[in-house]
């Protein structure tokens, strides 16, 4: 998965009100679950995860992490990306990693099939005022995702992240834990690029789809995230869409 930044963030004067069209149910959470093909809990959580990523003002998503290919199998979806990000969150924390694991918010991490423990880790965050406290709307264009940012009330120090997803992506597991069953994961990222900084003021940006979608892609989520790659922090933002809904929207 790349990091590469290369586009260029034009600075505008936008209202947070005329954001709000199209996401008045603004995204009330943000899931990201570390999982493996070779973790034989992890069938669950992943379950799980396909119901969750149906919500509307959800936006979920799988990290397949490489550390479990010892037993013999290798994950096939997996990337030493997403095992970084998962241990960048624990050493934020000051806790451990474990599959399957949840981090609900960028702040609260969770096991990632207890479904109870995932809505209340989503009520807690959602009582910090600055979790999730702007709104972000997605368009494509052509060749071209925009994405807009209003003004935010304070100066803040976030990144801003696109991530290509694959909806559903079944396998089947030869070997490891997992062997002989064909296990469904839903929403993983396939290519995640660092496209811009937020600091507070309103921006747009235009991104290249062949930066972050191929063949297996057909959703895209934004995330506004506090902190940096290294030492993540909770979301101010988020917003996700099917490609093919993108495109009619903006065609019309």
């Amino acid at each position: 998965m790349d990091c590469r930044i290369g586009w260029t963030v034009v600075v505008s004067v936008i209202s947070s009100a005329a954001m709000l069209s199209d996401v008045e149910a603004q995204t009330r959470g943000v899931i990201e679950l570390f999982t493996s093909q070779g973790c034989s809990s992890c069938p669950p959580a992943d379950q799980l995860l396909g119901r969750l990523a149906e919500e509307p003002a959800i936006v979920a998503m799988s990290l397949p992490i490489d550390y479990w290919d010892y037993l013999g199998w290798k994950d096939t979806l997996a990337s030493p990306e997403n095992t970084a990000r998962q241990r960048s969150y624990a050493r934020a924390r000051g806790d451990m990693v474990y599959t399957p694991q949840v981090v609900v918010n960028g702040k609260t991490p969770v096991p990632g099939a207890n479904e109870q423990a995932i809505i209340q880790a989503l009520a807690d965050t959602r009582g910090d005022a600055s979790i999730l406290m702007v709104p972000v709307e997605l368009a494509l264009t052509g060749e071209e995702l925009a994405v807009t940012i209003p003004a935010g009330s304070s100066s803040v120090d976030a990144q801003i992240w696109v991530c290509g997803l694959s909806s559903s992506m079944p396998v089947t597991i030869e070997r490891g834990e997992n062997r002989g069953h064909t296990l469904t994961y839903y929403n993983v990222i396939r290519h995640r690029l660092k496209i811009g900084d937020w600091t507070g003021a309103a921006v747009n940006l235009r991104v290249p789809t062949a930066d972050f979608v191929d063949k297996t892609v057909d959703r895209v989520a934004v995330i506004v995230q506090a902190g940096t790659l290294d030492n993540p922090g909770p979301v101010l933002g988020a917003a996700i869409e099917p490609v093919r809904a993108m495109q009619a929207h903006t065609s019309r």
